[in-house]
């Protein structure tokens, strides 16, 4: 049975070493994929600088750079600003119920602030 195809089989020495198929199909296949992995959830440099340079934890790094005081991301989670201070300290190491709930407030994903 024939299908028609587009591709074209490139050979040497009879055996088959590369493909050549329409531009649409290997868009579709590839460059979407490659857009769709550009979509996660990323860190802006000034967020990581901060964390490695001065040694603030990610969440504060993060609520700073979206200029939000303590009191606000507090109010957010429905916790007082003592609490979340605690939160955000370098030494804490909250839970991940707690670090989605933190991401939540911020706008983000879990992801980028636990690292």
């Amino acid at each position: 049975m024939n299908i028609p195809t587009n591709h074209q089989v490139i050979t040497h020495h009879g055996v088959p070493v590369a493909v050549v198929v329409p531009y649409e199909e290997y868009a579709a296949a590839f460059v979407l994929e490659s857009l769709q992995e550009a979509k996660e959830p990323t860190v802006p440099h000034e967020v990581a600088a901060r964390v490695l340079k001065e040694q603030v934890s990610p969440i504060r790094a993060w609520r700073e750079h979206l200029g939000l005081t303590q009191a606000e991301v507090a109010a957010r989670m429905e916790v007082s600003q003592s609490a979340f201070a605690q939160m955000e300290a370098p030494e804490s190491k909250p839970r991940m119920n707690t670090l989605a709930k933190i991401a939540a407030a911020l706008g983000l994903a879990p992801v980028q602030i636990r690292w």
